[in-house]
């Protein structure tokens, strides 16, 4: 099986992590080779633009794939999204002058949009029943507004400092990204792509995630059981020639803190907090 992953740019690291904490280690990973293999010998990685993943998806070159939405939207290949990984997140937005005539969507009827992303904005605009003339760009998108090439753009944004910066304003939200997991509809419930699927749904459900172990007084049990936010509740053990037991939860991270300091007015004792590094529910 072969997984095209973002050759170069702010994906890459990011996902040679994940695959790595999944267990798929990655053969000279950092390299940024044109393929590599992985720790499963059935287990190809291929690096590829993060726009051109969609495409070497869809055509067979690779079975599954890891991109941001935005750009399996712009490809308008069938592809399968298997899982949200968590990361890369974004939003694509039309925005316009601050100070111009653009305020609402409608008002762009005639007008023209400037973008990176022209299948995205038609579809968005095909939505809204306006047809704005659409001029695709290949950066430097917050510039069209300000050299009458545009009316308005569609461009990615995370925390909208650029926006801030070029003097221009969110009308509406077109998208909201992150990356994904994708794969041919053909191959979507292949076994491996299960197994691949499932290994990387358990690092991103460990995220956020801490291991809670304490020896509690049998008779503190129930006390210790009501203060425990845990999945599912504590797991609970007898401890050989004692009257304590062990006992066991997943917290959030969140709440390790007052689950600590909870449990030990309850008597518990020998606390022990380590990271998850993979978590299957």
């Amino acid at each position: 099986m072969r997984i095209a992953v973002p050759n170069k740019g702010r994906l890459h690291d990011p996902t040679i992590d994940v695959l790595e904490r999944a267990g798929l280690h990655v053969a000279d990973g950092a390299d940024r080779k044109l393929y590599a293999e992985t720790v499963d010998p059935e287990v190809t990685v291929l690096f590829v633009r993060a726009a051109d993943i969609p495409e070497y998806v869809a055509d067979g070159a690779a079975d599954v794939g890891i991109t941001g939405l935005d750009q399996v939207r712009e490809a308008g290949v069938d592809l399968h999204d298997l899982l949200d990984l968590g990361y890369g997140t974004c939003r694509l937005v039309l925005a316009a002058p601050e100070e111009g005539e653009v305020e609402t969507v409608a008002d762009l009827a005639g007008g023209t949009v400037a973008t990176e992303f022209p299948n995205v904005a038609r579809d968005f605009f095909a939505d809204r029943g306006i047809e704005p003339a659409i001029v695709e760009v290949s950066g430097a998108t917050e510039l069209t507004p300000h050299v009458d090439v545009a009316d308005a753009i569609i461009d990615i944004t995370s925390t909208g400092t650029t926006l801030a910066v070029n003097n221009l304003a969110v009308v509406d939200e077109v998208l909201q990204s992150s990356v994904r997991l994708v794969a041919r509809p053909d191959v979507a419930d292949d076994p491996k792509v299960e197994e691949v699927a499932t290994a990387l749904a358990s690092v991103i459900s460990a995220d956020g995630k801490r291991y809670l172990m304490m020896n509690v007084p049998a008779d503190r049990l129930d006390d210790v059981r009501e203060v425990i936010p845990g999945l599912g509740g504590p797991t609970v053990m007898d401890i050989a020639g004692d009257d304590a037991v062990a006992v066991h939860a997943v917290v959030d991270e969140d709440d390790v803190f007052e689950t600590i300091n909870d449990v030990k007015r309850m008597g518990a004792s020998d606390v022990l907090v380590t990271e998850i590094e993979r978590l299957v529910e």
